[in-house]
């Protein structure tokens, strides 16, 4: 009994801190070029799971069993093309900085109720909705935007 008390405080940080990761934050590497030049090929960032999905928000989505960090384009309802390089969306140029290399071009996308259209910032090398489509909301493990490490590359990334 005595051991037990004296283990209590351990097994409580334990399981805060278990739970904290499995349903809050946990970290996540960046696997690839397709954020370049936003982010680097072995960044490990922050994920943050709670996080509010917005347009240009940086997500984690499970796509084929493997985890891929791309940018919120196309919200759900929205009508998405991309033409002359350009990406139209709902009628209006989306007018970012956020995005290096060539676009292509693409019919028009009519995202459904929990459908996003997402992109890799560096659009010449990105698997992304271009090629296999929107992303449902289920496939979204949460949002990031925190590099950890390495440190010559640690803060907030738009």
């Amino acid at each position: 009994m005595k051991i037990l008390k004296k283990l209590l405080p351990y097994i409580i940080i334990l399981i805060v801190v278990i739970l904290i990761r499995t349903f809050i934050v946990t970290p996540v590497r960046v696997s690839g070029v397709s954020m370049a030049p936003t982010l680097n090929n072995k960044d490990i960032m922050i994920l943050n799971k709670i996080a509010s999905i917005e347009r240009l928000s940086i997500i984690v989505i499970d796509y084929n069993g493997e985890q891929l960090i791309k940018r919120i384009i196309g919200l759900p309802g929205e009508t998405i093309s991309i033409v002359d390089n350009e990406i139209i969306i709902n009628n209006k140029i989306l007018t970012s900085d956020i995005g290096v290399g060539h676009n292509g071009n693409l019919p028009e996308v009519t995202l459904a109720e929990r459908e996003y259209f997402v992109m890799g910032d560096n659009r010449t090398d990105s698997k992304d909705s271009r090629y296999f489509g929107p992303v449902n909301r289920d496939e979204i493990r949460g949002a990031t935007s925190f590099v950890i490490f390495p440190f010559n590359n640690f803060g907030l990334k738009k």
